[in-house]
């Protein structure tokens, strides 16, 4: 009987020939590159004899490499490619993550430093710009939104469409809440047309509604920019004089389909006084350059492009403050308002704004006709009707607060706790040395009360007075 013959071990050792062969070959190869990098450094060494050993170095890699079947210039510039930064292979550097160049203790503990990111960044949100200015407090302001084939971009997640409703919302709470007797409208363009979405209203709700509806609507087509600054300017044309006129454009496109000369429309705007600001989502277009500087008496910063998603949601915050009167703009003329008050009725009776069946308003002190809400303008006689809370909340844009400054860590302190809010100071130390990374306190410099970062931002962005100031007592 013949012996039986295990083919499965044979084609084993074949394998472990045939790659032992091949490593082999390649240290052959390694060994060869070692050599012709040798052979290059003398000949510069030799001098004269260079040019023979050069031959015979030339000559020799010749055979080898037909002998190989490779070009041993081309191994240099592969093994060049596969080489990392610590002179091996590239896979065999060391990997460097993001959240490993954060710096922590020896005790691995970032506690510290995570605070004092937090402090720096709520630190730079209370900081702002409180040179007085003339402002108008009284606004009319046009959003105008790119709505285009443009806007389906997935730079800004979840595209730029979904982020611009969004941030759109946000903005008209913000605007209302800082401008209680300013107005707002919002225009689209879509398909080379430019829509109305809501009109000029001072109600928010009508305006956050009307942009809910637009949230599930495609963006198509090529927005038109003429046809959007006209349809703006009719918006605006009825006006008083006595209200800043201004226009907000979030474009997303390198191009707009005009059915005219724009450069005209932009000379209209400029005689009626309406100034406008751009925020483009995309590179800069020349003739949004133009018209903001052609509206804005020269000043081109009105236009500006977002590098990310916070720095878009920065420039709508921007658009909240009111602008500064230009000293070319005509001054003021007194303003007449009137200070309605809550009536409450025993029947329900139709109100001249909406034609609805209200159980009680707002009647005006002119006309005695009834509104739903404050503020708004009276459907009957064109009288603002506000009330006094609201023209109080817009005062603090021409009289801003002075910004509280930063405790140095050197200073002994007067109390551990916040004047505000009377909480304890937080203590953010370096655990190698113990010294105090910052104070965590900011002074305001009329009545000395130190605040903790939290407080400083409440009192800058909401309260708009400072606690210290208004509790001292007055003399009568």
């Amino acid at each position: 009987m013949p012996p039986m013959i295990d083919s499965e071990s044979d084609e084993d050792e074949e394998q472990i020939q045939v790659s032992s062969k091949e490593t082999r070959r390649h240290k052959r190869e390694l060994d060869q590159d070692e050599e012709d990098g040798d052979d290059e450094e003398g000949d510069v060494k030799n001098g004269p004899n260079s040019s023979t050993n050069r031959k015979e170095h030339n000559g020799k890699s010749g055979k080898d490499s037909k002998r190989n079947g490779k070009n041993p210039r081309r191994n240099k510039t592969s093994n060049k490619a596969l080489q990392g930064s610590s002179g091996g292979y590239a896979w065999e550097d060391e990997i460097k993550r993001s959240w490993d160049l954060v710096p922590a203790d020896d005790e691995g503990d970032m506690a510290a430093l995570a605070a004092s990111i937090v402090e720096a960044r709520k630190k730079r949100t209370a900081q702002k710009n409180i040179t007085p200015y003339q402002r108008g407090i009284i606004r009319t302001l046009i959003l105008v939104l790119d709505c285009s084939e443009a806007m389906l971009e997935k730079d800004m997640r979840p595209n730029r469409h979904a982020m611009l409703v969004q941030y759109s919302i946000d903005f008209v709470h913000e605007f209302f809440d800082q401008n209680p007797i300013s107005q707002i409208g919002i225009v689209s363009m879509r398909n080379g047309l430019a829509h109305m979405i809501s009109q000029v209203s001072g109600n928010p709700q009508d305006h956050v509604d009307a942009l809910k509806s637009i949230r599930k609507q495609e963006p198509k087509g090529n927005p038109s920019l003429q046809n959007a600054l006209e349809m703006t300017r009719g918006l605006l044309l009825p006006v008083p004089p006595h209200c800043t006129k201004e226009v907000l454009i979030v474009f997303g496109s390198l191009s707009s389909t005009d059915p005219g000369d724009i450069h005209l429309t932009i000379g209209s705007l400029v005689q009626e006084s309406i100034r406008v600001k751009i925020i483009g989502l995309s590179a800069q277009v020349a003739i949004c350059r133009e018209l903001c500087k052609a509206t804005n008496y020269g000043d081109e910063s009105f236009y500006k492009v977002p590098l990310d998603e916070t720095h878009c949601k920065e420039l709508f915050d921007e658009a909240v403050t009111p602008l500064p009167v230009n000293k070319i703009n005509k001054g003021f003329t007194l303003v007449k308002m009137g200070f309605p008050t809550r009536i409450f009725e025993e029947a329900p009776t139709f109100c001249t704004c909406h034609s609805k069946l209200l159980y009680g308003g707002y009647f005006c002190p002119n006309c005695q006709s009834k509104v739903c809400s404050l503020p708004m303008v009276c459907p009957c006689c064109d009288l603002m009707l506000i009330l006094s809370t609201h023209l109080a909340r817009s005062y603090h844009h021409l009289m801003p607060l002075k910004t509280f400054s930063e405790v140095p860590t050197e200073q002994t302190f007067p109390t551990e706790n916040c004047f505000s809010c009377q909480v304890r100071f937080p203590t953010i130390k370096n655990h190698k040395t113990g010294e105090l990374l910052t104070s965590s306190r900011y002074r305001c410099e009329d009545c000395l009360k130190d605040f903790c970062i939290d407080c400083d931002v409440f009192i800058h962005e909401i309260l708009h007075n400072c606690p210290g100031c208004e509790s001292k007592p007055t003399i009568t």
